[in-house]
């Protein structure tokens, strides 16, 4: 498996990066987008990481337009949404794809290394989610396990790089879970 330190992926502004600029810190990894119910998430994430930076927590946010064209936006576009809505502050990288066979390198090194995510609401969340699709998406389903669920699923990475946590889209960034996750990667 790949290390998630090495994989290259660029900044939303198009610079090439890798998660490895953040070595020795606790990432906080989340597929996001723009135009999807779970959006408001974006304010939970900016609030968790002003919380938690100055302890080293990282959030890195990538745009992905795979589950209803929810992220139809460009780079631009995305950076502008975002910081005028929700005034983000944390790292955003350029958008990827996070499901099937187009799967950026990062997210099936995230898959791999984090099949399960947790969360008792998935089945139900993902029940309702399929209604959705059957409804306004031609009979689409969602990914199967351990694909992707939806837009902000949420990997947390300690301070060595590996992926420790995988929480469902359904979560919230502010989740008591998710937070003593947080703290237990930053104090680990």
């Amino acid at each position: 498996m790949a290390n998630i330190y090495d994989i290259p992926v660029n900044r939303i502004t198009g610079e090439p990066a890798s998660l490895g600029d953040y070595r020795g810190r606790v990432l906080l990894v989340v597929n996001v987008a723009s135009k999807c119910g779970l959006t408001p998430q974006y304010d939970a994430l900016e609030k968790i990481y002003a919380r938690f930076k100055a302890n080293g927590l990282v959030v890195c946010g990538f745009p992905a337009n795979d589950f209803g064209s929810q992220e139809p936006s460009s780079n631009d576009e995305i950076q502008a949404f975002c910081r005028t809505n929700f005034s983000v502050d944390f790292p955003m990288f350029a958008k990827i794809v996070v499901t099937g066979s187009e799967t950026h390198g990062l997210y099936n090194a995230l898959i791999a290394a984090q099949p399960k995510a947790i969360g008792d609401s998935r089945p139900a969340f993902r029940d309702n989610l399929n209604k959705f699709l059957a409804t306004h998406h031609n009979g689409a389903t969602t990914n199967p396990e351990p694909g992707i669920l939806w837009n902000f699923e949420k990997f947390l990475i300690d301070r060595n790089g590996n992926v420790v946590a995988r929480f469902s889209p359904e979560i919230t960034p502010d989740d008591p879970a998710v937070i003593a996750a947080i703290e237990k990667a930053l104090n680990g």
